[in-house]
């Protein structure tokens, strides 16, 4: 997804694998919008990257009992059990060790795009209800490895929207690989947004008003090969194994991005269930089949 604002009013650079983007109502608010993104960024990859072995969630980890965590990573985690109980399961963060043996066992660019087969064993996640959460007490059993991901990039973007137009009164949206929040004065007519996953993916322009999230999940964008086999790394917590390639991807409009990205991660996981599970939701909803085709649910904002 693209802010349809440029120049003097947005910021883009690399960031955990993907990209992060701040735009701005207020040119002047810029660099300093950048700068507290950047230092929240930085504090959530130390809190738990499952790719430094020193953060403090794989230090968490490997105590394998209850241990004191910041609040940070309490909030961390604590989004993503809410996520896994909101989904029934479907997005666990329990699958860390899945995705390492898969091959996803670093910064996406360093993994190598093909590789050699790997067999396919199908088995369960350890499963998110083996985490204990008590306010900032923590406990991982001894051998399982979190993957915070699917929830940390989306409570990231809320959180750093909120800290800049609460820091420097400026309308701002943030933007981190496809999750998107805002906060403050929205421009006039509300934030334009090209909806679109890949550049040979069906497209679409949208306006969201002040306050409003989005994200979107794709089975396209992270991708890998191993033998004959095409893996993405969002994989069904019921097989270890990616989920099925129904959807190319799929996109929410939501209060918080946090909950729009639960929402878009556990219906790849659904695939051909998504559609009734997200209109029983009523939340706005995209879907792009993997033929193409285009299903819009529950009042998908228009441009």
């Amino acid at each position: 997804m693209t802010a349809l604002l440029t120049g003097a009013t947005t910021a883009r650079w690399p960031v955990w694998s993907t990209t992060a983007r701040v735009v701005v109502t207020d040119p002047a608010a810029l660099a300093e919008a950048k700068a507290l993104v950047e230092t929240e960024l930085t504090e959530v990859e130390r809190a738990c990257s499952r790719f430094r072995p020193n953060s403090e969630l794989a230090l968490a980890e490997r105590a394998g009992e209850e241990v004191e965590i910041g609040d940070l990573l309490a909030e961390l985690v604590a989004a993503a059990l809410e996520a896994a109980r909101r989904t029934g399961g479907d997005v666990d963060p329990t699958l860390g060790d899945a995705l390492a043996q898969l091959g996803y066992d670093r910064d996406l660019p360093l993994v190598p795009a093909d590789g050699p087969a790997l067999p396919i064993q199908l088995r369960p996640a350890p499963g998110w209800r083996r985490i204990r959460l008590d306010g900032t007490r923590l406990t991982v059993p001894e051998g399982v490895h979190m993957d915070l991901g699917a929830t940390a990039k989306a409570w990231t973007a809320d959180h750093c929207a909120r800290l800049v137009a609460g820091a420097l009164g400026t309308g701002v949206l943030v933007e981190l690989g496809g999750d998107l929040a805002t906060a403050g004065a929205a421009p006039a007519g509300g934030w334009k947004i090209l909806v679109r996953d890949r550049i040979e993916d069906p497209a679409c322009t949208v306006s969201v008003p002040s306050g409003a999230a989005m994200a979107t999940s794709s089975t396209n964008s992270r991708t890998w090969r191993r033998g004959e086999r095409l893996l993405h790394h969002v994989l069904d917590p019921r097989t270890c194994q990616p989920a099925p390639r129904t959807w190319r991807s799929v996109s929410v409009v939501a209060d918080r991005c946090v909950d729009a990205n639960t929402w878009t991660t556990a219906a790849l996981v659904r695939g051909e269930d998504a559609p009734g599970w997200l209109s029983g939701l009523g939340v706005p909803a995209r879907l792009v089949h993997r033929d193409g085709r285009v299903l819009t649910l529950g009042g998908w904002p228009e441009p």
